[in-house]
């Protein structure tokens, strides 16, 4: 199975800047083919939203809240995908969550998606 494992989070002055990274194992290109690698967040009292996915073939898309600001890179050898926040504002307040959707060669057929445990931002004077 694939594994998500997060970083980056923490406490950030609004204006200020921070990046997110997720790494993942276990995606051997023999087995396992990611398709899509997404951040989304959750702030408190509010419901989970996609902030911007980049897909295999390098496409990226963004919120309409986050674009200019939040960039979206994959860090191929840290096999890895990369949040870029500049200019956060109190609204960046949330969890962040990296996931990714996976195709097993067996079974190409069939999209499933693995979750990080997510990474808390605090954006806040």
């Amino acid at each position: 199975q694939v594994q998500l494992v997060e970083s980056g989070g923490g406490l950030v002055q609004p204006g200020g800047s921070l990046r997110l990274s997720c790494a993942a194992s276990g995606n051997d290109p023999k087995d396992l083919t990611i398709t899509h690698w997404r951040w989304s967040r959750q702030a408190p009292g509010k419901q989970r939203e996609l902030v911007a996915v980049i897909e295999s073939v390098g496409l990226t898309n963004y919120a309409d809240s986050v674009k200019g600001r939040f960039t979206i890179s994959r860090n191929y050898r840290k096999n890895a995908v990369d949040l870029q926040m500049n200019s956060l504002t109190s609204d960046g307040t949330a969890v962040y969550y990296c996931n990714v959707d996976v195709r097993t060669a067996a079974t190409p057929w069939i999209t499933e998606a693995a979750w990080g445990q997510g990474t808390p931002v605090n954006v806040s004077s």
